[in-house]
Parts: C-alpha cells; sequence; structure tokens
C-alpha cells in the first residue's frame, strides 16, 4: 500500500465561515489554525500546503476566559532602544481585535514558509459584515 502525499494539483481548497460571538478566542482561533492547516482532511500531508480558506466574523464579540483580559499583554517590539510597547489585552480586544485574533492563529502555526503562505487565506472581520459571499463559504461551530 502506498502512502498518499499531496501536492498543488491534487489539493482542493474549500471556504470555511468560523462565527466568533460569545466564544472563547483560544478556541476560535485553534479550530481556525486546524482548517489553515489541513488538519481536518483525510489527505493531510505535514510538508506541503494543503489547508483550505478561513473567515472569521464577530471578532469584536469574543470573550477572554479567566483573567486573560488585564493579565495577558501583548507586546511589539520596534528594534530601538526604548521601543517595548505592552497592552493588556482588554485594551487590545476594545481597539484591535481582529490582530488578537491573528496573533493567537499565528502562534499556533509552525514557524515556516508553509505557514507565511497559510495565513494569507486567513480572512478576519471584527463584525459581521465580510466580502467573500461569492464563494459560499460553509458555517463551522466552534466548540
Amino acid at each position: 500500500m502506498s502512502t498518499f502525499m499531496a501536492n498543488k494539483a491534487n489539493i482542493e481548497r474549500k471556504w470555511y465561515i468560523l462565527d466568533a460571538a460569545g466564544k472563547p478566542l483560544g478556541k476560535t482561533a485553534v479550530r481556525a489554525a486546524d482548517l489553515l492547516r489541513g488538519k481536518t482532511k483525510p489527505t493531510y500531508t505535514p510538508n506541503a500546503d494543503c489547508g483550505d480558506n478561513v473567515i472569521i466574523i464577530n471578532v469584536g464579540k469574543a470573550v477572554l476566559t479567566g483573567n486573560k483580559g488585564t493579565q495577558k499583554i501583548y507586546r511589539t517590539h520596534s528594534g530601538w532602544v526604548g521601543g517595548l510597547k505592552e497592552t493588556p489585552y482588554r485594551i487590545l480586544m476594545q481597539e484591535k481585535p481582529d490582530v488578537a485574533m491573528r496573533v493567537a492563529i499565528r502562534g499556533m502555526m509552525p514557524k515556516n514558509t508553509i505557514s507565511r503562505d497559510a495565513l494569507k487565506r486567513l480572512h478576519i472581520y471584527a463584525d459581521a459584515n465580510y466580502e467573500q459571499q461569492a464563494q459560499k463559504p460553509v458555517a463551522l461551530d466552534v466548540e
């Protein structure tokens, strides 16, 4: 019996939509990362980009469980001396919820070129309006 190896010729990409309203940020990010990598497919190949397209809506209504709103901190650094900026997740979720979701998903992906290409297929919206209606995405539930 031969082992199946996915390549660009035999990969079919589907469109999925996840609604993050009232759901934990981390659980939504896990579901999206699995779809982007293609881990839900029987033809999953770790060294090939075989994932699907993912749309996440209502990210502004996602919730943080526990004390993550005050204790978890988003850090960026400009590279210059004294260039560290720290923002609590409570404020980040109010001002830029799409950045919080993208950072969570990027942290769950492996650090390689396949993940960089997969993250280009991720579309995040803070409200319920999105631009990809023509692709007819399939709605999935975040558990």
